[in-house]
């Protein structure tokens, strides 16, 4: 790992190790300042963060379960290249979480929550394609917030936690974010919940949700490095 791929971050030392190693790591990982293939280890993250082997080789372990790194013996561990399955099969999932979430919030909506809703788009707006960090910032707010809108704040949890390939992907593409036609899916979104219109809430959720399967193919022309080979490319 070099000093250009390091995550610049440091520990609290007021909170616990490993869930600031993870955060650290895991997104250093998925917005791609450590590129897939990077070789890191347990005594080189330990000395920087000025820790024990231990806590970082739970977070290995961990990181590994996600798919976002590789060990292979007697060679050391890497950081795995984008699995193109593990991103369709992400994807699949959350549609199917996030368009119930969606129906169930249009079919409860709340004036508070209809107005938060308004009040992000209305950042989301405001941002544009300034920022597109940012933006993705604001975009997992959203989903979020209609999760707990809709009840149900433990399935962002869910959703969170095995989206990593899926924002990995998301990542390589925020100079290109196409933030106006994601506004407008957001806006639909809103509209229906707004109107207590769930068969359009989910339709809306489901729509902005598949535009990735029409967007992976050129993702992976454009940048082959960070994905593994598939099948019918081996």
């Amino acid at each position: 790992m070099t000093a250009e791929t390091q995550p610049g971050q440091m520990l609290d030392p007021t909170l616990a190790v490993g869930p600031q190693l993870m955060r650290i790591l895991r997104g250093a990982i998925v917005s791609n300042a450590l590129q897939p293939g990077v070789r890191i280890s347990e005594a080189e993250i330990g000395q920087r963060y000025g820790v024990s082997r231990q806590p970082v080789r739970e977070v290995f372990i961990k990181l590994a379960e996600e798919g976002l790194l590789e060990v292979r013996p007697q060679r050391g561990t890497f950081v795995r290249k984008i699995n193109v399955n593990a991103v369709l099969d992400a994807r699949f999932v959350r549609e199917a979480i996030e368009a119930d979430v969606a129906k169930a919030c249009a079919a409860n909506a709340t004036p508070e929550l209809v107005r938060d809703l308004r009040a992000q788009l209305a950042a989301q707006r405001a941002l544009g394609g300034g920022d597109p960090a940012g933006f993705v910032e604001l975009d997992d707010l959203f989903h979020r917030t209609l999760a707990e809108g809709a009840g149900r704040p433990n399935a962002w949890n869910v959703i969170d936690g095995m989206k990593s390939q899926l924002d990995r992907v998301r990542r390589l593409t925020t100079a290109t974010l196409p933030f106006d036609h994601l506004l407008t899916q957001h806006t639909a979104i809103v509209d229906a919940v707004e109107a207590g219109d769930a068969a359009a809430a989910e339709a809306a959720m489901r729509g902005h949700l598949q535009m990735i399967l029409s967007d992976l193919a050129a993702i992976r022309a454009a940048c082959p490095q960070h994905f593994e080979p598939q099948a019918d490319q081996a």
